[in-house]
């Protein structure tokens, strides 16, 4: 055999490493296209509710039931049952820690790290109306200093009252 014929036959390709080839391709091209299931798996958020139920329980299940739709399988809320990961006193903490995802409960539960947080805490203070206490936060001063008291706790949230979220790992996506 001519030096010549030695060359190329290692550069023509066995029908077997062809065969083998397409194979492993088509394996590849298969595993990609299955792969945007798999990408488009639900984000689950852990939010811990401070309640045994009632009528706040029901408003919180209400909520999550309603996102959990309208994300259309992309987000989903997981309400775990108040103390089931920490106790309510203990669950800022715990979402600031990364431990939950989300708390469903009322800054009156921070009244140990700042008096101020009874402000706007389980409902209408000193004799208001619903009314009267949202028009004391929208135009009374109420905002600013709920936005100091979470600039005092160090908090990064959204509340009833569309606190921004800077730092969301949603948002972020």
């Amino acid at each position: 055999m001519s030096k010549k014929e030695k060359t190329l036959k290692g550069k023509i390709p066995s029908r077997r490493k062809f065969f083998k080839t397409v194979a492993v391709t088509g394996a590849a091209t298969a595993a990609t296209l299955a792969m945007p299931n798999l990408a488009s798996a639900a984000e689950t958020l852990k939010v811990q509710a401070a309640w045994g139920g009632g009528i706040f329980l029901e408003n919180a299940q209400a909520y999550v039931k309603r996102v959990n739709e309208m994300s259309g399988g992309k987000l989903k809320i997981d309400l775990l049952p108040v103390n089931s990961v920490v106790k309510t006193s203990q669950m800022q903490d715990a979402v600031h820690r990364g431990v939950l995802d989300g708390a469903h409960y009322v800054p009156a539960y921070w009244y140990s790290k700042a008096a101020s947080a009874s402000l706007f805490g389980t409902g209408p203070c000193w004799g208001w109306s619903a009314q009267e206490l949202l028009g004391w936060i929208q135009y009374g001063g109420g905002m600013q200093l709920f936005n100091e008291l979470m600039g005092n706790l160090g908090l990064n949230l959204v509340s009833f009252f569309n606190s921004p979220m800077h730092k969301s790992k949603m948002l972020l996506k």
